[in-house]
């Protein structure tokens, strides 16, 4: 056993505990600490033969347990135990030494706390770790932010114990202070949207043809055959395809139907404001996890009239599972298109140099949203690094352009039947605003100088200008 570690891990819990044997089954030898002693010695007795740990019981202990420059990874809840953590050992490190916080953290307080730790003298590296906990064990996809420098030392083992996909590892830097955990907080949005375009999915094939949970899973294998192959249409065959065996039912049916959340998406749809970006899906997504944990009111609304959900027959339900494919796949790039753009956006405003074929590139494995689909969008984005949106990258826009039928039809058969489908319909509108020759936001503007002398501007002359909307005349005069 080597005397010293080459990097240590802070908080045993699952995620933290699966990171550190992931490196120490790499061959790198990890200082372990823990608030709790229990669960460093735990880890040590039933994980020990995996590799090389130096459990240490004290703050002070797992910082000599580590070579220079020392490297440490927080595996704590983001918030104030994040800097709680960052308060106890700074003091103990000396310049030019690592720390990493590898929680879901709001890019924010990454960028603060980057900030704080670099005029100690300290590297700060905020760094997104999407797979759960099979991901951090087996190989995730990792997101580091922070200085270039930083990764110089840091880049080498995070891209061993990283997943592979064609033999390249799902882990690059990013780019300077937050832009690690904004990637990872992005990726959290598109994964609310993706998951909620798949659910839709599965409730159009249940209402509109009376498919039963099993049947719906051969429906979604067999889409996995093909370009919607992913993660997370696998998992979903599998959920679909569980019976409980307490009841004999399906298991999607005794789940009570009411999704949660641990907060990324809504930053996501929070910053998208903020930057004034267009995530609708993401934010309907978030918005369709807020309804279905709304009880009481939806209790109180469920006598509200509708139509009678009749299923489709005929040459209508024969084609329909094949139209809500094509309506899936268009729904899906727009959902990505938009998380990108507001990649793209977050880059532009805080100065970071994000390469998106990069980004999408190690997306393909280890993540939750890994999918086949994310080899075209890295060849997309690799070709055109200034694409202004997906929809318009060759192989995507004759996607959605052989969709346009099928996806109308299931938006229109949808509101028909009174099956929610948030996340199709946006996409669509999202999709229809985008190439509109003209919006209606010209009557908006108009609407604003009414009431609140906001001005408007021409098309046919530059500058602003306001209508004396309360005189008679109604003149109008350059703002």
């Amino acid at each position: 056993m080597s005397t010293k570690a080459s990097i240590g891990v802070t908080g045993l819990a699952v995620m933290g505990r699966n990171l550190a044997r992931n490196l120490a089954r790499h061959g790198h030898t990890v200082a372990l600490h823990n608030r709790s002693e229990q669960r460093t010695r735990d880890l040590v007795e039933q994980f020990g033969d995996e590799g090389d740990f130096i459990p240490a019981y004290s703050a002070q202990e797992f910082v000599d347990a580590l070579e220079r420059p020392r490297q440490i990874v927080i595996m704590v809840k983001a918030g104030a135990p994040t800097d709680a953590v960052i308060e106890e050992f700074a003091p103990l490190l000396e310049k030019g030494d690592v720390i990493v916080d590898a929680g879901n953290a709001h890019f924010a307080d990454t960028r603060r706390r980057e900030a704080a730790l670099r005029e100690q003298g300290l590297h700060f590296v905020g760094t997104g770790v999407s797979g759960g906990e099979e991901g951090a064990l087996h190989g995730p996809s990792i997101m580091p932010g922070g200085s270039k420098e930083s990764y110089d030392s840091l880049g080498p083992l995070f891209e061993d114990i990283s997943a592979k996909v064609d033999g390249a590892p799902c882990c690059t830097h990013i780019g300077p202070d937050g832009a690690g955990h904004f990637v990872k907080m992005v990726h959290n949005g598109i994964e609310y949207a993706d998951m909620q375009l798949i659910a839709e999915s599965f409730d159009l094939l249940r209402g509109a043809l009376g498919y039963e949970p099993a049947q719906i899973a051969d429906v979604f294998r067999t889409w996995n055959t093909g370009r919607l192959d992913s993660y997370l249409i696998e998992i979903t065959s599998e959920v679909l395809a569980h019976t409980d065996a307490a009841t004999g039912k399906p298991f999607v049916d005794i789940v009570t139907d009411q999704a949660e959340q641990k907060g990324t998406g809504r930053w996501t749809v929070q910053i998208g404001l903020d930057l004034g970006v267009p995530i609708s899906g993401i934010a309907e997504a978030v918005f369709a996890r807020s309804l279905s944990g709304s009880a009481s009111l939806r209790a109180a609304s469920r006598g509200l009239p509708g139509p009678a959900r009749t299923p489709l027959t005929g040459a209508a339900a024969d084609s329909f599972a094949d139209d809500v494919e094509h309506a899936l796949y268009a729904s899906k790039i727009v959902a990505y298109a938009q998380g990108f753009n507001q990649i793209q956006a977050g880059g532009a405003e805080y100065g970071w140099d994000i390469d998106l074929g990069a980004v999408s590139k190690i997306w393909r494995g280890g993540c939750i949203i890994r999918a086949k689909f994310l080899d075209d969008v890295s060849a997309a984005y690799t070709a055109e690094p200034g694409l202004p949106t997906l929809l318009t990258s060759g192989d995507f826009r004759k996607a959605v352009e052989d969709a346009q039928d099928s996806w109308r039809s299931v938006v229109a058969t949808a509101t028909r039947l009174g099956i929610p489908t948030p996340g199709f319909s946006t996409a669509l509108a999202y999709y229809d605003g985008l190439r509109a020759e003209r919006l209606p936001a010209a009557l908006v503007q108009g609407q604003r100088d009414f009431f609140g002398a906001h001005t408007y501007r021409r098309v046919d002359r530059e500058g602003s200008f306001h209508t004396a909307w309360a005189t008679p005349d109604r003149t109008e005069s350059p703002a």
